[in-house]
């Protein structure tokens, strides 16, 4: 349908406009503000958004749009013949889906229509199937309908209005009394009605008036029963395709008319008590819903009601539209529903309620209108005598029934919104002739919601989707006229429509390999050799029933029709179906529905979920040609690369939200992606410099690593298993880099080098499915000789959840530590402070006796009311206890923080001791935290022997760090060798100071020059006093020094400013100067 009406648009074009086509210029559009739409009646199962609408950006001709693409003239010509759309655009989507990485079974491509005999064979067993089990009927139906077209207007078949359907309405007739106003004075002795199209029957009790607004243009439209209706030309359109006029979709015109023709005019209404009432001015009621005409029920329509009391208290505004006083004033409101909270005047309580004072009023009277509908016909009960006691929502059927049986109403449809063909026709609702399938039938729908409750959807928001389209849906148009399609078999002037030919075509994929061998249009037979009219339903029904007898008169062998049974039985079911969430309320349901009629006896072929995902926005906007926020898969990967594009589109968001692409994370992935290639070969080259050793020599930061690297591989199948790309993305690359860093930052003795290459070969299989190129390439730098591709998903070893929780512990720690630093260092005022050099942590077993009460009595609280109660009552519970009286003040800051913990770690964070060994963590890992906060020495004690301010401020998890300055004297340490960057520098030496320490100070001056410790040598002159002074011989840069030994110690005389060093037991002054050279 979508290229039949595309080619005739183009075809069209030409004829109007010539070749090539030069389309009038056209005048810039207003924009009009947009204004808030009322809830009611909204179907919030369905999908309104239109992807074509998106895809145009407003372009208005086909032509225009195909040019937009980079088509010329010439090419664009050959569109205007159906079958070229299906020939052309294949070859170019493969070559844009190679460059993408896309793995794609090629073999098994076909395109659908009758123009490939093998699909078209498929379709026509398929419906005959379904005929044969009678979930396909012939009648009269109310469906979307293109009147261009002629014929019903499915979902695909649109350009807007995608899963809208359409809406009842209840035609009240309200007759005109005679004499007739002048205008209709030419219809005298003719039943005149003002027909209004109502969704609330049930309140034709209470009409007062009826509304028409005094500028729309209204027609006198006969109808096939003699009466005449005032309407709007738009609704009489609809009319006329439901069997309301003489001639099916022909509209015969009595009158034109505007509103202001027929105020005033006194009218018979049905079922109210008043016995005329009269058509009054509304300025607010829209063109494009309903007839134009208005019934009126102030007591519980909220605009009715403020409408009305306008009227009634503005004596000007009724003489503006010549309206009289007995039109108005005597009319009140009539009680006919009692409705919880708002009474038997719901309306007029509920302008009250919401202070409206005007039916200008527009946003607060939708307001008033959405609570007081949905509560007066969810919980409204009847007042008027006969229906008196009985819930609304039970009676309006009835009502309805009874007016339509009384010849007091019609039956009325119409779109629930605008709805417009890919043709540029309109759509209307009508009443129609055609096949259908029985949706919603009792024992079918039965079927479709057992198989949805096994499937998984993988969001509650899909699942209720589904439900909600499986309450409404019933009798969907399966036929059309015109367009691509295969033929009904049992009656070919019909063609089956889009949605309902590729209802189980999954299943068609399984066999066609065998049957095209990748050839489209399956012009010629594929490795089965099999011709298309060998494919009889017969043979169908063998490939694909599993008791179904073999055909033997088919002239296919037994065998080869054996192998395409194994094929589908070896594959089938689906295990899961990916689409986007516009189809949930209609092909993804068909979907499901036919599946259960196909295998109605064998369940284990229906599917076993459908992942639905949301639209892509380009940088937080649809895409839109006209505004040049649009990009097609080709320009995106000459844009940022294939895997750039592929790691932005993951990270663009999961589930049934649109995602969005962002260009700028793309740019930034893009660096991201180089900067790990550009590790990796830095890594390779330089892996015979990492450490090594056995297992039984790993680190504890060796060992986080490596559970760390558990754990992300088990998280990142998690996500893949569950299509949760951008969460994939997540913990197999962005957290498992942070790793990396972290492991690297951490692991002050270098990174090992098993480890560090079994992350990279890890990082390449996680990132494997989103960016399979870079992976590949990383896989080669790793000398690897086969594909990644080949690989196997890597096998996850066991994950010490204490031991990473041990390590989150030391980085919480290391941060809290380095903030109080920077506090501390920021001294108070203008005063310096001096840099502290040392520290003390001081480590907490048990909480304060006051804290562990409150723990206790949450943890009571939480067990006893299945979580925490309100804030009120946990301070109730901890004002009772005597011992926190004198701790008043930070009671409730320190049951917010262990409420905060407790979310983010769960129950645990009520513990009154730690479960990790805090001492022996901070002690194996000084050397990272000296590093880290940039101090010389770190002592881990007990709190026990702190003082009171310390003991208040620890607990178990949360250490407290005190600073200390201690005294130093500065060296100059000088670097003679030649033609190198390495200069001369002052250093800081503490009292008791070993040449390890020393060493290290020195590489943390200047990582990039000393990245190895082990390579720095200390010299001391053996003439402390004139050593240094002398020129120094290049050619003999160690003559007059002396190495300084492993097992020196340096002291400090501060007074003096002087350095000496123990060396076998003496002491020997150093002088002002040593002597430091790197791989001598």
């Amino acid at each position: 349908m979508v290229a039949w009406a595309c080619a005739d648009k183009l075809q069209r074009e030409m004829e109007d406009f010539g070749y090539p086509p030069k389309f009038p210029v056209e005048e810039e559009t207003k924009v009009e503000v947009a204004v808030k739409e009322s809830e009611i009646g909204k179907d919030k199962s369905k999908s309104k958004k239109s992807k074509v609408a998106a895809k145009t950006g407003g372009l208005k001709y086909q032509w225009q749009i195909m040019s937009a693409m980079g088509l010329t003239d010439e090419e664009i010509k050959h569109f205007s013949v159906p079958m070229y759309w299906l020939k052309y655009f294949p070859p170019h989507w493969i070559t844009d889906l190679k460059r993408m990485g896309v793995k794609v079974d090629w073999r098994r491509s076909f395109i659908t229509t009758d123009a490939n005999p093998y699909f078209d064979s498929f379709v026509r067993w398929n419906f005959l199937r379904l005929r044969d089990r009678n979930k396909v009927k012939f009648g009269k139906r109310y469906t979307i309908f293109s009147p261009k077209d002629n014929q019903p207007c499915m979902d695909h078949d649109r350009s807007s209005g995608e899963g809208v359907g359409p809406q009842e309405y209840t035609l009240i007739k309200m007759k005109l009394k005679e004499p007739y106003p002048p205008k209709l004075s030419g219809l005298k002795g003719k039943p005149v009605f003002l027909v209004a199209a109502t969704l609330r029957p049930e309140t034709m009790f209470g009409q007062t008036n009826c509304w028409v607004r005094p500028d729309m243009k209204y027609i006198a439209l006969l109808t096939k029963s003699g009466e005449v209706f005032i309407t709007t030309r738009r609704a009489a359109r609809n009319m006329s395709y439901q069997e309301m006029t003489a001639q099916n979709g022909k509209t015969e015109v009595l009158l034109e008319l505007i509103g202001q023709d027929i105020l005033g005019c006194p009218l018979e209404a049905p079922l109210t008590s008043y016995k005329v009432i009269y058509s009054l001015p509304m300025l607010t009621i829209k063109e494009d819903k309903g007839t134009g005409v208005v019934t009126s029920v102030p007591s519980d329509a909220p605009d009715d009601y403020a409408a009305l009391r306008d009227l009634k208290n503005k004596p000007q505004l009724r003489e503006k539209y010549g309206i009289k006083d007995e039109m108005v004033l005597p009319f009140d409101p009539i009680p006919i529903i009692d409705v919880p909270g708002y009474g038997n005047l719901c309306a007029v309580t509920a302008c009250d309620v919401y202070k409206v004072n005007s039916q200008n009023d527009r946003d607060k009277l939708t307001e008033a209108k959405e609570d007081t509908y949905k509560k007066g016909f969810y919980e409204g009960i009847m007042l008027v005598e006969e229906y008196k006691g009985q819930k609304v929502q039970d009676v309006k059927k009835i009502i309805q029934a009874r007016l339509i049986q009384e010849n007091a109403a019609l039956l009325y449809k119409e779109p629930e919104k605008l709805v417009m063909s890919r043709s540029g026709d309109e759509c209307v609702v009508a009443l129609c002739d055609q096949w259908f399938l029985d949706y919603g039938e009792p024992s079918w729908r039965a079927q479709a919601e057992e198989a949805l409750s096994k499937m998984n959807t993988f969001s509650e928001d899909v699942r209720n989707n589904f439900m909600s389209t499986l309450d409404w849906l019933h009798e969907h148009a399966c036929s059309r006229t015109y367009g691509l399609g295969t033929k009904m078999p049992w009656d070919p002037q019909y063609l089956i429509e889009s949605l309902s030919d590729s209802t189980i075509y999954m299943s068609y994929y399984t066999i066609n390999h065998l049957l095209q061998g990748g050839v489209w249009d399956g012009s010629k037979p594929g490795p089965a050799n099999i011709r298309p009219e060998q494919l009889t339903s017969e043979v169908w029904d063998y490939i694909y029933f599993k008791t179904a007898p073999y055909p033997k008169s088919c002239g296919i062998p037994q065998s080869t029709l054996n192998k395409l049974k194994r094929e589908f039985e070896y594959w089938y079911p689906v295990d899961c179906r990916m689409s986007g969430k516009d189809l949930v309320p209609n092909h993804l349901t068909y979907f499901i529905y036919c599946h259960c009629a196909m295998w109605p006896d064998d369940n284990t072929k229906w599917p076993k979920a459908v992942r639905a995902n949301g639209h892509l926005l380009i940088n937080s906007e649809k895409m839109s040609k006209s505004t040049g926020n649009f990009c097609t898969l080709e320009e995106a990967i000459n844009k940022f690369s294939s895997d750039g594009m592929r790691l932005s589109l993951a990270d663009a968001g999961d589930q049934v939200e649109d995602a969005n692409f962002v260009e700028k994370m793309a740019d930034a992935g893009l660096l991201r992606l180089y900067a790990l290639v550009e590790w990796v070969k830095e890594i390779v080259e330089e892996k015979v410099t990492l450490r090594t050793g056995p297992e039984s020599s790993y680190t504890f930061n060796d060992k986080v690593f490596i559970s760390e690297i558990n754990k992300s591989i088990l998280e990142t199948k998690s996500n893949y298993e569950n299509y949760l790309f951008k969460a994939a993305l997540r913990t197999g690359f962005f957290e498992f880099q942070a790793k990396r860093d972290k492991y690297r930052e951490m692991e002050t003795l270098g990174m090992h080098r098993d480890l560090v290459i079994k992350f990279i070969e890890t990082q390449a299989l996680l990132m494997a499915p989103i960016c399979p190129h870079i992976a590949e390439h990383i896989w080669i730098l790793l000398g690897k000789k086969e594909s990644i591709m080949t690989a196997l998903w890597p096998q996850a070893g066991s994950v010490d959840e204490l031991l990473i929780q041990s390590s989150q512990y030391l980085a919480d720690c290391a941060h809290e530590f380095r903030l109080r630093k920077k506090t501390l260092s920021a001294g108070k005022g203008k005063k310096a402070v001096a840099p502290p050099t040392h520290a003390v942590i001081w480590i907490a077993k048990t909480y304060p006796p006051w804290q562990n009460s409150v723990l206790t009595t949450l943890q009571e609280l939480y067990q006893a009311n299945k979580g925490f109660p309100d804030n009120k009552v946990i301070s109730q519970a901890l004002l009772a206890k005597p011992e926190l009286k004198k701790y008043m003040k930070k009671l409730m800051p320190f049951v917010q923080v262990a409420k905060e913990n407790v979310e983010k770690n769960g129950l645990k964070a009520l513990a009154l001791t730690s479960e990790i060994d805090e001492a022996n963590i901070l002690t194996i890992n000084s050397a990272y935290l000296i590093n880290t906060l940039e101090i010389e020495g770190l002592d881990v004690k007990p709190s026990d022997g702190a003082d009171d301010k310390v003991k208040e401020e620890c607990c178990p998890g949360k250490p407290f760090i005190t600073f200390l300055t201690e005294p130093s004297v500065k060296l100059c340490f000088i670097n003679p060798q030649p033609f190198s960057s390495l200069f001369e520098f002052n250093l800081d030496i503490f009292e008791g100071d070993t040449l390890a320490k020393v060493v290290n100070r020195i590489a943390r001056t200047d990582r990039s020059k000393f990245k190895d410790p082990a390579a720095l040598k200390l010299y001391r002159y053996l003439d402390a006093e004139t050593g240094w002074r002398k020129i120094p011989d290049m050619t003999r840069m160690l003559e007059g020094k002396v190495n300084v030994d492993q097992s020196s110690v340096f002291h400090i005389d501060s007074k003096s400013n002087t350095v000496t060093v123990s060396d076998n037991g003496s002491k020997i002054p150093l002088g002002p100067k040593l002597v430091y050279l790197i791989n001598l």
